[in-house]
């Protein structure tokens, strides 16, 4: 195990696997070719080529997309030809910062190889001997990496919450911060990355940030998502990333990011730049 063999996990993905997933001249999504064809059972809301898939021009509002695609969404699940879904829904971009063209529930956003939006913070301790990391365990239930560890605070953005708002939300869940406190975490960059998965084609923007934390702070989870908070040194939590799979897939990415900028991967680390390019890596725009 090495940094490099996550960076590659999560930009694991062939093109010709997938079929572009079309708005009018908009590329929104990738499908594998199976699901391609199964969409061709609704004729009216898509048009199934042997190079893409095109959503129907004549739905003319964000709200009949989101109605459209809904009920496709539902039938897929029904006849296990697409995923579970969850009851949350997320905004459906061409790109980052793009104009909302319709919300799709969040376990079909995969399915469909739309974009989707995280925050994911690194709560820091700065010591004597360098930086600590607060990491937590998530909980054995999770559907997504049970058992792994994880970032102090991270979460997915769903429709309808600005980035301030989510963020405040997600640090009360996850670790028990006051709004106030929240409020200081500080933007600090963001991954991109395109992975395949069961259930089709993640393509993910994780906006990240670094909270500074005193000695004395002790996260306390809200949500049942994580079971127990560690403190460790950042040079423990690289050690970690480097040897094992222990932590939660992504959030390798995040940690080896946290460690470039503070100096703690360097150019001297095997396949530096390819690292670092890894971690804003076309995700299929």
């Amino acid at each position: 195990m090495a940094y490099l063999d996550h960076v590659r996990a999560c930009t694991d993905w062939r093109r010709e696997e997938y079929r572009p997933f079309h708005l009018g001249e908009r590329r929104i999504g990738w499908v594998r070719h199976a699901l391609a064809r199964r969409l061709a059972d609704w004729p009216t809301l898509f048009t199934v080529e042997g190079d893409a898939v095109v959503l129907a021009d004549n739905l003319a509002t964000a709200d009949a997309r989101t109605t459209a695609m809904q009920e496709v969404a539902e039938r897929l699940a029904e006849s296990g030809d697409g995923p579970r879904l969850r009851g949350e829904r997320y905004a459906v971009v061409e790109r980052p910062g793009g104009e909302t063209l319709f919300t799709l529930d969040r376990g079909a956003v995969p399915a469909f190889g739309v974009l989707a939006f995280g925050q994911h913070v690194n709560g820091v301790v700065e010591t004597a001997d360098g930086p600590s990391l607060w990491i937590g365990r998530r909980a054995s239930d999770r559907r997504v990496a049970p058992d792994k560890l994880d970032n102090l605070i991270g979460g997915g953005v769903p429709d309808g919450l600005g980035l301030e708002e989510n963020l405040v939300k997600e640090s009360a869940e996850e670790a028990g911060l006051s709004p106030d406190l929240a409020r200081t975490a500080r933007p600090v960059g963001a991954i991109t990355y395109a992975m395949t998965v069961p259930e089709g084609l993640r393509r993910d923007v994780l906006y990240l940030y670094d909270l500074a934390l005193e000695a004395d702070f002790r996260p306390s989870n809200t949500d049942g998502e994580v079971v127990e908070f560690t403190l460790m040194s950042a040079a423990e939590a690289a050690r970690i990333v480097r040897e094992t799979a222990d932590f939660k897939f992504n959030v390798n990415l995040v940690i080896i990011d946290f460690l470039a900028r503070r100096g703690l991967l360097d150019p001297t680390e095997p396949d530096y730049v390819e690292i670092l390019r890894g971690l804003r890596s076309d995700p299929g725009c």
